[in-house]
């Protein structure tokens, strides 16, 4: 038998463009087609970058975990997030990474955690609170709405809702990548209007992150709290951290913070909506856990809650794909990656494998209530390794508490497209609005 490696098969594009087109036309299918007709490492070319697929939850845990230092994030990632949040915890690498994500780790102990869920609740109750029995809700609107204000309590501790200026920005990224728009794929310097207009509001929120840094600094160390803006403050004021690193780490948290936990509820909903005998179970467990209103101590009993979540999680990853680049040359599964390659994880791809998941399309959260014989990294919503997503607890406990208030008060089906078009951007995005139609619940004792 011969242990020759080789470069991995892929389908041959374009000249110049390589196979920008496809991927332009539907990235989901084009990675389902890719692993499908050459396997789960597999290349192809964008506009002269080559790259790979790596879609075998073997391949993605040597990337990720057991290889990871012979991987960086790469030119695709840091050429297009460099104005965004470049000097940021999600883009560095190396020394500066490990110690901006020293700096920030205490804001995200489970013991400081639990001190958010009840900022959690209060929001999610405000939310609610508005709602009425009969009433239809966009629910990416709302759930977006309320993860931005947990934010602005928890780690900043101040109403980020008020300005404008979070929303704004990120239509103005979303539009800037999204991925079934030939030009996303075009460099930031061509002045096209989305372009221009991720620019211009770049600037205006860059100078909204550098005036709540100014309203922090004018309060004395002692008045200022321990949230992550006054951690980030006083690394500045000593000089640990640059300005530039407290803004693109704010901005970074800005939108991981927000805008991944408000998709990830977004589709949880989506999928109960369509499933009622799910949402019993789900009563059932709150109504014995929590008693209408849970505390950071129900969290952790909300168990069938989490299997839920992570079904939703699986079916609709909000990050769907992670990017690195070989630093040297490596083997995967028997192919030859040679140093510079860009490699692609697409979560979507490998969360819907039929080789590691039985009826990958159907919501069945109990497929988490065991360990199934199944690899590890053929689940990978918050990443893995070393560099994981630092806010993953912060994520599910939020998702949790915000669920449990909603469900305490509201059943709900499903008023919109069971099948919602998707938006590749920089999460995985609905194209149309998800709408749920609201049922007053009657509780015993209330």
């Amino acid at each position: 038998m011969s242990t020759e490696t080789r470069y991995p098969p892929g389908p041959r594009g374009l000249p110049v463009v390589g196979n920008t087109v496809d991927l332009s036309r539907d990235i989901f299918a084009f990675f389902e087609e890719l692993r499908d007709d050459y396997g789960h490492i597999a290349s192809y070319e964008v506009f002269g970058t080559d790259a790979c697929m790596v879609a075998h939850p073997d391949a993605i845990q040597q990337v990720l975990l057991d290889k990871h230092e012979a991987f960086e994030k790469g030119e695709v990632l840091t050429r297009n997030l460099a104005d965004t949040m470049g000097e940021g915890l999600f883009v560095t690498g190396g020394e500066q990474w490990q110690n901006q994500r020293t700096q920030v780790q205490p804001a995200f102990y489970r013991d400081r955690l639990n001190t958010y869920v009840p900022e959690m609740r209060a929001t999610a109750e405000e939310t609610v609170e508005q709602w009425r029995d009969g009433m239809v809700v966009d629910v990416n609107d709302r759930m977006t709405e309320a993860t931005m204000d947990v934010l602005g309590r928890t780690l900043f501790g101040v109403d980020v809702t008020e300005n404008p200026i979070v929303s704004e920005a990120s239509d103005a990224i979303l539009a800037r990548f999204d991925t079934s728009r030939f030009w996303s794929f075009l460099p930031d310097q061509i002045p096209t209007p989305t372009n221009r207009r991720y620019r211009q509001k770049l600037d205006q929120l860059n100078a909204f992150v550098d005036d709540l840094a100014d309203q922090r600094r004018a309060q004395s160390p002692a008045d200022r709290g321990d949230d992550l803006l006054s951690i980030l403050v006083s690394f500045v004021e000593a000089s640990d951290l640059t300005q530039e690193e407290f803004r693109d780490n704010m901005i970074t948290f800005l939108f991981a913070g927000h805008e991944t936990t408000a998709l990830g509820l977004t589709y949880t909903l989506l999928c109960l909506a369509q499933h009622p005998e799910e949402q019993e179970k789900l009563y059932t467990e709150i109504d014995t856990v929590g008693d209408g209103r849970v505390t950071a101590e129900d969290l952790p009993g909300l168990e069938y809650m989490e299997r839920v979540i992570d079904e939703a999680l699986r079916l609709y990853p909000p990050v769907y794909m992670f990017f690195r680049e070989a630093t040297q040359d490596v083997v995967l599964q028997g192919y030859d990656i040679p140093a510079g390659t860009t490699l692609v994880l697409p979560q979507w791809a490998v969360h819907r494998d039929p080789e590691w998941w039985d009826d990958p399309e159907a919501f069945r959260p109990e497929r988490f209530a065991d360990d199934a014989d199944r690899p590890e990294y053929a689940y990978f919503p918050f990443g893995g390794g070393p560099r994981h997503c630092i806010g993953m607890r912060f994520a599910r406990m939020e998702m949790k508490t915000v669920l449990a208030t909603i469900l305490s008060e509201y059943t709900f089906e499903l008023a919109s497209e069971p099948n919602p078009e998707l938006v590749a951007s920089t999460n995985l995005k609905p194209g149309d609005p998800i709408e749920i139609s609201l049922s007053q619940r009657e509780r015993a004792g209330h």
